[in-house]
């Protein structure tokens, strides 16, 4: 691989002066001065990424695959020639569902299955029906999951690291720090930046990222008809297909709003739900998505961030925290402040959400996965997917409409660090295996063409 673009960044240890305009929720011991790289590029200082603040040149992609370069993935195919930005919907807006290959993708689809629930307008207060129906288990009313949705890593102290809503202008700076620090990350990809960007998303999946969807057009899911939820993920499965090769075998729906309607479109997709964590009605949203919009500052992502750690060893499992690489705050904080104070304190092992399941990254594609993609049907005849490595391949307990944790609606939506102190342990409610495992008792297959 090119030589990597190497960052000196702070960690909180390392911190020996503190901004005066600091808040006194903010620990001393976090970083807030400014940090630089050897490329020159400097992370702001914490008072200084606002929504204000001024644009900062971008870092230049360390390395850029080629068409015809070979992935680590064993059984995936080399890069294809990058795709016509001509062969898709436009660009950020809902794509039309009469078109013949969204025509084809619902034809795949055994409506029957799926739920037949009503369209919402995305909020609790403007659908009061949908958000007093615990059993459609809709995500932004409660925050209900099924043992279908992965939410969490197995084992205690392992962060499943993500990042939603790119790539962007400033992904390479992180993509910089994370080759840097040997961390790997799952990637959640609009479809519209996937064609905008695609050289960015082949450098993350040769860098043995994992690739996630997250839609086309970054839309609430239980907004749109059946109809258009299939041409959101089936055009950025399409689209990721074309770029790399291979497809996701996973979705993180925008602003987390999913319920079971949603579910059983998605299962029939061949996609799992990746959520992000909650414990107590507490969410681990580090809410860098306000920051642009104003409702947010680095002072207080990096307090809310510090709580979100402070959480941790209350729980039983991993965690899965909401950042966003579509933004320069949201990039500055990560490299310049959340990944280093993870880093620093050597407690968490920092992986991708399909490494931290236990899983090699092959397991994350349709072509590539050893398992059989399957679907399960409850007694209410709905369809749901298996979760990604579960350990028999049974089906999956459904508990209609339970509420797994509190909480309102937020957000958009490898390697240990070396010395770690804190000796991990398994997660008592959830169970995870190796690739090597096939799933059985299959009630149905799921065919879907990329």
């Amino acid at each position: 691989m090119a030589a990597v673009v190497l960052l000196s960044l702070l960690s909180g240890a390392a911190a020996q002066a503190i901004a005066p305009s600091i808040t006194a929720s903010i620990r001393p011991d976090i970083p807030s001065m400014p940090v630089h790289t050897v490329e020159g590029y400097q992370i702001p200082a914490l008072k200084e990424i606002t929504k204000d603040a001024p644009s900062s040149k971008t870092v230049a992609m360390y390395s850029t695959g080629l068409p015809g370069a070979t992935p680590t993935i064993s059984g995936a195919p080399v890069i294809p020639t990058a795709p016509s930005y001509l062969n898709y919907p436009e660009l950020d807006k809902i794509p039309p569902t009469n078109s013949p290959q969204v025509q084809k993708w619902i034809s795949e689809i055994n409506w029957a299955l799926v739920p037949n629930l009503t369209v919402t307008d995305g909020t609790c207060a403007g659908s009061p029906a949908a958000a007093n129906d615990a059993s459609r288990c809709w995500w932004t009313c409660g925050g209900c999951t099924r043992n279908t949705d992965i939410a969490e890593c197995p084992d205690q102290y392992t962060w499943g690291i993500s990042f939603d809503d790119g790539p962007s202008p400033y992904t390479p700076l992180l993509l910089d720090y994370l080759e840097e620090k040997n961390i790997k990350s799952t990637f959640f990809l609009v479809g519209s930046r996937v064609i905008s960007y695609p050289s960015m998303v082949v450098t993350e999946y040769l860098a043995g990222h994992q690739l996630s969807i997250h839609t086309w057009s970054h839309p609430s899911l239980t907004k749109l008809s059946n109809e258009e939820i299939v041409a959101e993920l089936g055009w950025t499965k399409q689209a990721i297909h074309d770029v790399v090769g291979v497809t996701p075998n996973t979705f993180r729906p925008p602003y987390g709003d999913i319920d079971d309607r949603v579910r059983g479109i998605a299962a029939q997709m061949g996609l799992t739900p990746v959520m992000w964590t909650r414990h107590n009605g507490k969410t681990l949203d580090t809410t860098d998505w306000n920051i642009p919009g104003g409702q947010a500052s680095g002072e207080t992502a990096v307090s809310r961030f510090q709580d979100i750690l402070d959480t941790v060893p209350e729980l039983d499992t991993g965690f899965i925290v909401l950042q966003h690489d579509l933004y320069q705050q949201t990039v500055d904080l990560a490299v310049g402040y959340f990944l280093p104070m993870a880093v620093a304190s050597g407690k968490y092992a920092m992986k991708s959400i399909i490494e931290c399941l236990g899983l090699p990254n092959s397991e994350g594609y349709i072509e590539t996965s050893a398992n059989v993609t399957a679907t399960q049907i409850p007694g209410s005849g709905t369809v749901f997917q298996p979760k990604v490595g579960t350990q028999t391949g049974a089906a999956p307990e459904i508990t209609t409409g339970k509420s797994a944790n509190g909480g309102a609606a937020t957000g958009s939506t490898s390697g240990s660090p070396a010395g770690a102190s804190v000796t991990p342990k398994s997660g008592a409610t959830k169970s995870y295996a190796s690739a090597a495992i096939a799933l059985a008792a299959v009630l149905a297959a799921i065919a879907f063409s990329a």
